[in-house]
């Protein structure tokens, strides 16, 4: 389902409308969004993006242009969740604070993977599939594991690669 107060940019990609659940959110330009995606209210997602299928974007995240989400990826918003409020009664917005997320232009986050909240994944980022993301990622850094660390720095794999695939 797609709310009416949802913003989409021009060529926005959603091949199965019936499979989405996006409302209160902004879609950037050439942006695909997959099946069983859900994008809540006040998230903004940039221009040309690609958010892959199972993925939850909760309110707070701010998705810069360029970003790449792989399947399965859980952001949070909430540093001490809890069902009930102090009186034991369901929690209502009233009852807690949004902690802002900001994934930042041309970062790729690896399938499975859990953003907790509050923190900022730097520019051509790279998050491992199952990582675990607990504190800032700096620019370009490659960062995998439970809790995720750096392991690497993407501009020098991109660099590794082009030379490999010149000599082939």
């Amino acid at each position: 389902m797609i709310s009416k107060d949802v913003q989409l940019g021009n060529e926005v990609m959603i091949p199965h409308l019936d499979l989405v659940n996006l409302y209160g959110c902004t879609i950037g330009d050439g942006s695909k969004i997959g099946t069983f995606v859900e994008i809540q209210k006040g998230v903004s997602v940039g221009a040309r993006c690609k958010i892959s299928s199972h993925t939850f974007i909760c309110e707070g995240v701010d998705i810069e242009d360029g970003v790449f989400i792989g399947h399965g990826v859980m952001f949070t918003n909430d540093i001490y969740p809890r069902a009930v409020n102090p009186e034991g009664g369901l929690q209502t917005e009233a009852d807690w604070q949004v902690i802002k997320t900001q994934v930042k232009a041309r970062a790729s986050i690896g399938s499975n993977a859990t953003i907790l909240c509050g923190i900022t994944i730097g520019e051509g980022a790279l998050i491992g599939a199952g990582a675990v993301v607990t504190r800032d990622v700096p620019d370009y850094a490659i960062v995998a594991g439970v809790p995720a660390r750096v392991v690497g720095d993407a501009r020098i794999r991109e660099e590794s690669r082009d030379t490999v695939a010149s000599f082939a």
